[in-house]
């Protein structure tokens, strides 16, 4: 991999997951969670010293957990410490080490929340670090490689696995166990982390941090959202019970393009006669939801082309500004 010039300074952030997992030998790639054994920045950092050829990386400490654990609590407390790193003149970037199962949330949340101007790159694993096949080790040298880039200046939290750099918002997890799982479906990547240079084709167009209109800092707490996934033949009791729960909002995972059935329809009104805003999405995977004049006049929004998790994520932080729907609509179609 070629370097020029000085080395950049980039701090590494380990929260866990597959990357950061030691199984039970080396062949050992399905079941390694069993072992419960995680390593932290610092020991990452140690076990692939190679990554110090492409820039100076500094350990930054965080709770390593499974990603199955991450969530506000988490975004909040990774929020206030990139901050403090960012007050470093001399950081250029900063990498975040993330389980694959939630990552994509975490990068949406993060490039929709932080107010600093930095790169932030999240960086997983699909096999863990003890497999004699890992991945870890590449996405982490290419990870640091995009965060002391130049060009990923302006671009809103960026996500690195399988050589690919992609945008936070379209990218989303689609295969279980295969190392091309990150893919953004409706516009592909933003460009590749090849061996003899970073290769980058396109720019997102929808707004990032740290050009957002939402903080998060002095929160104690999000307004809940919920998913309701719909199937042949849902009665809807999810959408009441979610209301019963204290829900906000809540996102309709439909079928394509965006349906329910009867008896959600019915459950979708009582949900808003109770105040709760309601969003149709789809399970489809990709493409967008058209605003048509049946969910118009059942004053139903539409999430634009965002999958239903990252739809309540961009709901819920919409909800901390506004309740009113025009509003709403306009957050979906900026970010």
């Amino acid at each position: 991999m070629v370097v020029t010039g000085p080395k950049r300074k980039v701090a590494f952030i380990g929260t866990g997951g597959t990357m950061a997992s030691v199984g039970k030998g080396l062949l050992d790639t399905v079941d390694y969670g069993s072992t419960g054994q995680l390593l932290d920045a610092t020991q990452l950092l140690a076990l692939w010293p190679q990554v110090q050829e492409v820039a100076n990386v500094v350990a930054a400490p965080f709770s390593a957990v499974p990603s199955t654990r991450l969530g506000w609590p988490d975004w909040k407390a990774l929020i206030a410490l990139i901050e403090e790193l960012a007050a470093d003149p001399d950081l250029a970037g900063i990498v975040i080490g993330h389980g694959t199962a939630s990552l994509e949330e975490t990068a949406y949340f993060l490039s929709l929340t932080l107010k600093v101007a930095l790169p932030v790159v999240v960086v997983g694993a699909q096999r863990p670090s003890s497999s004699i096949s890992t991945d870890a080790a590449l996405n982490l040298i290419n990870g640091v490689r995009v965060a002391a880039s130049d060009e990923a200046r302006g671009l809103g939290v960026l996500v690195l696995l399988n050589d690919e750099i992609h945008a936070a918002r379209e990218v989303t997890k689609t295969s279980t166990g295969r190392m091309q799982t990150f893919r953004s479906p409706d516009f592909g990547c933003l460009g590749h982390a090849d061996g003899d240079r970073l290769a980058w084709y396109r720019k997102p167009l929808r707004r990032v941090a740290p050009e957002t209109e939402f903080d998060v800092r002095g929160l104690a707490a999000l307004p809940r959202v919920d998913v309701s996934y719909t199937y042949a033949g849902s009665d809807g009791v999810a959408i009441g019970a979610f209301v019963a729960a204290g829900a906000k909002g809540i996102v309709c995972a439909g079928f394509a393009p965006g349906f329910v059935t009867p008896d959600e329809a019915e459950q979708i009104k009582a949900a808003q006669a109770a105040g709760v805003v309601v969003m149709m999405s789809t399970r489809a995977g990709s493409g967008r939801v058209p605003q048509t004049t049946r969910l118009r006049e059942a004053g139903i929004i539409t999430a634009d082309n965002l999958n239903p998790q990252k739809a309540r994520l961009l709901l819920s932080l919409a909800l901390t500004v506004t309740s009113d729907a025009a509003e709403i609509e306009r957050i979906f179609a900026t970010y």
